[in-house]
């Protein structure tokens, strides 16, 4: 089961857009979801933050020129927005980019350490995405993992809730996957009792979907959710009789099925021959995402740009303006903040230009950030967590006095309403 971030196959998991399976027993989130596997709920929000992209509806379909082949996986406040509906508790949540301030809540010495150029963004507080911060503030999931910085970085937040109790998140995000760094950890989850082991879909966010359905924009022009003050709904909190209708809907099994189809052959490069013999790149209507739109009742955001242009061959040539809007390569759709779609070709050989050298005699644990002379895999036991162990994932922690009521502005940047004291206070052990 994964989340997209910004190295992905955009045109393909554009398909899917309230997610489905990308092969055989692999999984995509969708640009946010929520499932069940064993009882254990697990949300996720696709793609990196952007402040100029944040309000924009989903326009973008290939072929990509080189602004929407990066907008393409820019977070969307749409997706956010639903998010933050839900009622229930989350037991994992998954980001690609991390939550705006939670470096705060971990060892920033041991991550400037390490990545010495984020040094500006901590002293100015943007480190992060403003629109996950909002989320941890609202959904206080058990864990929260993500990656993005090429890091690994463990962290605990701490709430104090309105009613007295504490609840805590635990974060961690990992390295990218190359020899020598902690990009692997192994946490073991207990499932609930009596649930099966199978992927099922979620009945409270799938009435989020429906009821938030007219909110989808395909459009380039911004487009501001609903708030307090606003002349429409704006709480779409689930009521027990929605969740009862989703359940008579799929006659109470809402287990995921084994529906992957191949929508597209597989591109090869043919030796001698030139590119353009290869197919046109095309917008696929997913027979997955068609049928989930059928069942809930949602649009499907491909079809409806397959529908505006009138072109039923799912291919968008690259001069309709509408979509594709070969004219609109301003450089403001740079984000210097990402990296670049090339750099990974021989990340194995040369050794990221901003990381820091290593340290002779250094290795890393799983459960800590530095073990001098311990074996960077150590046994099987050393790199299996439970829940109980990850106290150990902060040397510190900062407990929110208050819930912060957070929301992004039209400017794309997070204000709070309140402010909050913190108390910094030793972990157990």
């Amino acid at each position: 089961m994964f989340i997209g971030g910004n190295h992905e196959a955009s045109n393909y998991l554009q398909e899917l857009p309230y997610g489905g399976w990308v092969a055989p027993k692999i999984y995509y989130m969708g640009y946010a979801g929520v499932v069940n596997f064993g009882g254990l709920r697990i949300g996720g929000l696709s793609g990196i933050f952007k402040g100029q992209d944040y309000h924009k509806g989903h326009f973008e379909c290939p072929p990509y020129n080189e602004s929407t082949k990066r907008s393409v996986y820019h977070v969307r406040n749409l997706e956010v927005f639903r998010l933050k509906q839900l009622r229930q508790s989350l037991d994992i949540f998954m980001s690609h980019d991390w939550p705006r301030g939670i470096y705060e809540y971990g060892s920033v010495a041991e991550l400037l350490r390490r990545k010495r150029f984020l040094a500006d963004e901590v002293s100015t507080g943007t480190l992060g995405s403003p629109a996950a911060e909002e989320l941890l503030y609202a959904l206080k999931p058990d864990y929260w993992f993500a990656a993005h910085l090429h890091v690994k970085f463990p962290a605990l937040v701490e709430f104090e809730l309105n009613n007295g109790k504490t609840k805590s998140t635990k974060f961690l995000a990992l390295d990218k996957c190359l020899p020598g760094r902690q990009f692997l950890q192994i946490l073991e989850m207990n499932p609930r009792e009596n649930e099966t082991k199978d992927l099922r879909l979620d009945a409270e966010w799938l009435s989020i979907l429906r009821s938030t359905n007219h909110l989808l924009s395909v459009s380039r022009t911004n487009s501001y959710m609903p708030g307090i003050g606003s002349n429409e709904r704006f709480d779409f909190t689930v009521t027990k009789d929605e969740l009862d209708e989703i359940c008579s809907d799929f006659g109470g099994n809402l287990r995921l099925p084994d529906n992957f189809v191949q929508t597209a052959t597989p591109h090869n490069t043919v030796p001698g021959k030139s590119a353009d013999v290869c197919e046109k790149t095309a917008v696929h209507v997913n027979a997955q995402t068609a049928l989930l739109c059928e069942m809930v009742g949602l649009s499907n955001p491909v079809a409806l740009l397959l529908n505006r242009s009138g072109n039923t061959s799912g291919i968008l040539p690259a001069d309709n303006s509408d979509f594709v809007d070969s004219t609109f390569t301003s450089s403001s759709s740079f984000n210097p903040e990402e990296i670049s779609l090339d750099d990974c070709e021989n990340d194995d050989e040369v050794p990221d230009k901003e990381d820091d050298p290593p340290c002779p005699g250094v290795r890393r644990s799983a459960s800590g950030f530095s073990n001098p002379g311990e074996n960077l895999l150590g046994k099987p036991d050393e790199t299996v967590m439970s829940g109980e162990d990850c106290e150990s994932f902060s040397p510190q922690v900062k407990r929110q006095s208050l819930d912060p009521q957070t929301s992004l502005g039209e400017t794309g940047n997070c204000v709070k309403a309140q402010e909050t004291e913190t108390e910094i206070i030793s972990p157990p052990g």
